[in-house]
């Protein structure tokens, strides 16, 4: 069995290759994102999770899983906005569901943002969610899509024990810097890999503000130049 790999493509979105070979997009958005490495772009998928339906998270999702036949988990008013683009492969739940696909186990967790997206007016996507993924190794991942800093976060450390958590750093629109590094505490991760940072000057975060507020912590901050893949 592989090791997992981890791609950054700029902002939210990662492709990881799974120690069993899925390859599993989160939060897909290659047009009109400038951090995005046109040389990296995914030409498959068997997965893709959408945390929620802002333009910067769900923009490439549809033509993504029509191109590939992937498989996208979202939350249930996502998964139907995504049916209605011709998106057929969809696996909707809720926040605190849990489901069995392609050898992984994902869990829906809370996020604290909000979700829509402008489709000839403001269409509301029901809420901002995160997810819990044990992979085929017994290693597991939280991805906290957008959100601020919030107490249960100390709830998921507690039920799901996750190795590697991904991170928005950038503030303004989620946690920055400092709420960050304290989610990476209560959350108990071996490593931190931060996302949603330095797209637009905007968010002002960054990962070296996020290591000098862990320091001392043991929590390794693993920063990605988008297109770069860690193993």
């Amino acid at each position: 069995m592989e090791t997992l790999h981890i791609t950054f493509l700029g902002h939210s979105t990662f492709r990881l290759r799974t120690p069993g070979g899925q390859e599993l997009l989160l939060d897909p958005w290659f047009t009109g994102n400038p951090s995005f490495p046109e040389s990296a772009r995914p030409t498959k998928a068997d997965l893709i999770l959408v945390s929620h339906g802002h333009s910067d998270h769900i923009t490439d999702a549809a033509a993504l899983a029509k191109h590939t036949s992937a498989t996208v988990v979202g939350i249930w008013e996502v998964t139907s906005w995504l049916g209605s683009k011709g998106v057929q492969n969809l696996e909707p739940m809720n926040k605190g569901g849990t489901i069995t696909t392609k050898g992984l186990r994902i869990t829906m967790t809370d996020a604290r943002h909000s979700s829509s997206i402008d489709d000839n007016g403001i269409v509301y996507l029901g809420e901002a969610a995160g997810f819990v993924v044990r992979l085929e190794n017994g290693q597991t991942i939280y991805y906290a899509g957008d959100t601020s800093l919030f107490g249960d976060m100390t709830l998921i450390a507690e039920l799901y024990e996750p190795d590697i958590a991904f991170l928005p750093i950038g503030d303004r629109f989620t946690m920055g810097p400092d709420t960050a590094a304290m989610a990476a505490r209560w959350l108990g991760v071996k490593q931190v890999v931060p996302m949603h940072w330095g797209t637009f000057p905007l968010l002002t975060g960054t990962p070296e503000q996020l290591k000098t507020h862990l320091a001392g912590s043991g929590i390794e901050v693993l920063t990605l130049s988008p297109g770069e893949t860690a193993r």
